[in-house]
């Protein structure tokens, strides 16, 4: 299996690293200063489930230099994603498959807009980890998980070859049945963690214990599940609860990455979460009080802290 990874982050370095790792042919695509250290001295990974350097790997800025790959995995910050799927052209060949891990619910839509649904997979990816310096990826705690799936539920062969791939690689994953439903399920908590995160500038720990920030936490979470339901997507019966325990089963001193992002003046993707959550809710004539109330809190900051900020 040839794989090229779009986006060498946290998230596409580390599952790049571990197929490699694997045996298989991993091509990275990155750019500036990561790029030009992987070059230098190879990929890092750090990370409690095993240290990886990539010392010998593919590292390339353009996709034209590559050729077809039997998957692309793309894994870029939520504003690159149309950026990204222009550049899996190049790669693609008659059977290429792609799948995104990235966060968020729009990439699937645009890459079938583009390449059409045959060659789209659906996949969720569950871990922390983060460039923590160019050519060094930190992998924080030990969850480090992919889901992934064909949209329609069926089985495939393309599927099932990624998933022996992940088992060989020592990757914890899933094939799942139903991965629309999956990729929302992260996607509430998502929403939810980076709302409340950035909002509060504090780890989820106090925000979960006051009762009037629990209660905000609660009214977000609810809202990103009324919006799943009117885009038709089917939850068992306690979904609430199941996502709130697994909330409150987070470590106190969690943060979502755009609490970091915001934290250090970074760009947000706040677009994409509860600003995507509020103009869903207009699109589909759905309430969502509690998430316009987010993303009008932090809209100002959404491209980079603004030189009037007083933080």
């Amino acid at each position: 299996m040839r794989v090229a990874v779009i986006g060498t982050g946290g998230v596409g370095g580390y599952f790049g690293a571990r197929l490699h790792e694997g045996g298989y042919d991993v091509s990275f695509i990155a750019r500036g200063e990561h790029l030009a250290a992987m070059k230098n001295k190879g990929l890092e990974i750090r990370s409690s489930l095993g240290d990886i350097r990539v010392k010998n790997g593919n590292y390339f800025e353009n996709t034209k230099e590559i050729g077809p790959v039997d998957l692309v995995m793309i894994a870029v910050k939520l504003w690159s994603t149309e950026n990204a799927i222009d550049a899996a052209l190049p790669l693609l060949g008659p059977n290429t498959g792609l799948v995104s891990f990235q966060n968020g619910v729009l990439a699937e839509e645009l890459m079938i807009r583009k390449f059409g649904r045959e060659r789209v997979i659906g996949g969720v990816a569950n871990i922390a980890a983060l460039i923590e310096e160019p050519g060094v990826i930190r992998h924080n705690g030990t969850m480090a998980a992919l889901y992934f799936g064909e949209l329609d539920g069926s089985n495939s062969a393309r599927t099932e070859a990624l998933y022996e791939a992940c088992k060989k690689s020592k990757i914890d994953a899933d094939l799942k049945s139903d991965i629309n439903v999956a990729i929302w399920e992260k996607y509430i908590r998502l929403v939810t963690m980076s709302s409340m995160t950035a909002l509060c500038r504090m780890p989820i720990g106090p925000i979960r214990t006051d009762p009037d920030t629990r209660a905000l936490l609660q009214s977000v979470l609810q809202e990103v599940l009324e919006i799943a339901a009117g885009k038709g997507i089917a939850f068992g019966n306690g979904v609430i609860e199941k996502q709130m325990d697994i909330i409150d089963g987070y470590p106190e001193t969690m943060v979502a990455s755009m609490c970091g992002d915001l934290r250090r003046g970074y760009r947000l993707e706040l677009p994409w979460l509860a600003g995507n959550i509020k103009n869903l809710g207009k699109e589909l004539g759905i309430a969502t009080p509690a998430n316009n109330f987010v993303y009008a809190a932090l809209k100002l900051y959404e491209n980079g802290r603004p030189p009037e900020a007083q933080l």
